[in-house]
């Protein structure tokens, strides 16, 4: 029994030495970091089929450098249309390719219609030059920038810009909301 009053006696001492004591209140679990955001896997899938199927389409039926670029989607009315093709939209941005490689290019433009997008522009221009400086015997950028444009859902219409502003070498394009 010594040393149940052993162990009391020393609980007791140090409880004197100690003094009174106050509970703290228990401290909040810090916030955890936010999850990182789920990789959109399909998403993903969708873009490279498509850059793939984009890249066929590219080496079967190539544009010439005279060419009008042209197109709409079945919803846009003729008349939006029509004035898009004689240049009565204000452009609200622009993005000059010259000098880009057709990888760097297709980059770019991908990244410039989703900031546009975002930013809330209706109307922008593409400069992709005529392509005659062009070491193969086809525009490529201009071929980037149409079969790019072919396959957004976002872009509405587009069509080869106006003498004025820059003829065949740029395109003027009507966005939608995404």
């Amino acid at each position: 029994m010594s040393d149940a009053g052993d162990e009391d006696d020393q609980a007791r001492l140090f409880r004197e030495a100690i003094g009174q004591v106050r509970r703290i209140a228990p401290t909040p679990t810090p916030p955890r970091k936010p999850r990182p955001r789920p990789l959109a896997r399909m998403a993903q899938a969708d873009e490279r089929a498509a850059a793939s199927e984009f890249r066929r389409a590219l080496q079967a039926m190539p544009i010439g450098a005279g060419d009008v670029l042209s197109h709409r989607v079945q919803a846009l009315p003729v008349g939006v249309f029509n004035r898009l093709r004689r240049g009565q939209f204000s452009v609200q941005d622009e993005l000059d390719l010259h000098g880009a490689t057709a990888a760097q290019a297709e980059t770019a433009l991908r990244q410039f219609l989703r900031d546009a997008q975002r930013s809330g522009s209706a109307c922008v221009r593409i400069i992709h030059g005529k392509g005659l400086g062009s070491q193969a015997e086809i525009p490529v950028l201009k071929n980037v920038v149409d079969r790019v444009l072919r396959h957004r859902s976002d872009v509405l219409a587009f069509h080869s810009a106006t003498p004025a502003q820059g003829g065949t070498g740029a395109v003027v394009v009507l966005l939608g909301a995404r």
